[in-house]
């Protein structure tokens, strides 16, 4: 089985695709993860590793392709922004919430100001829609690809996992 979770920064993705590969017990692969250890490897933040992207799409493409091979490979929670796009899922899952939302729950996880969230996150969301466009003619406020979209603001983390849950087990998959 494979699933994917799409959702932009702070919406908990990550926790979601945690819980739910540990209970379903399938592996966990994280594009974010990814993302940000390219970064590191460079020694360059994730907001230079951004504008680098911008520049040209291989860096999205080695992790788009990192993760066709892994699903090629077999069954998973795929985790990433353009997963739900990129992959072919017995179950697509997208996770929203306000920016407000968002950013409170980086700047706490970040030990950081909630204002200076609200900015990098922005920017970092515009550059993002930017590059999903420009490389893959992606709107990423499209929500038509997926086959469940749950506001995570209005949930919390085990509310969020039980609704997504509920659409597994309900879900006609191999």
């Amino acid at each position: 089985m494979i699933i994917t979770i799409s959702g932009a920064p702070g919406t908990g993705t990550s926790t979601l695709a945690r819980s739910l590969s540990q209970q379903l017990k399938l592996r966990w692969i994280n594009s974010g993860e990814l993302f940000r250890k390219i970064a590191g490897e460079k020694n360059i933040s994730v907001k230079e590793m951004n504008r680098l992207a911008e520049k040209g799409p291989e860096i999205d493409y080695l992790i788009d392709d990192a993760q066709k091979v892994l699903a090629k490979e077999g069954g998973g929670v795929f985790e990433g922004r353009l997963s739900g796009h990129l992959l072919p899922a017995d179950l697509k899952v997208l996770l929203k919430a306000d920016l407000r939302t968002r950013a409170e729950r980086i700047a706490k996880r970040e030990a950081k100001l909630t204002e200076d969230a609200m900015h990098e996150t922005r920017t970092r969301e515009e550059s993002e829609a930017r590059r999903y466009k420009m490389y893959y003619n992606i709107d990423i406020c499209d929500f038509s690809a997926y086959d469940l979209v749950v506001d995570s603001g209005k949930f919390d983390e085990a509310g969020t996992l039980a609704i997504v849950q509920a659409a597994v087990r309900g879900c006609q998959c191999p």
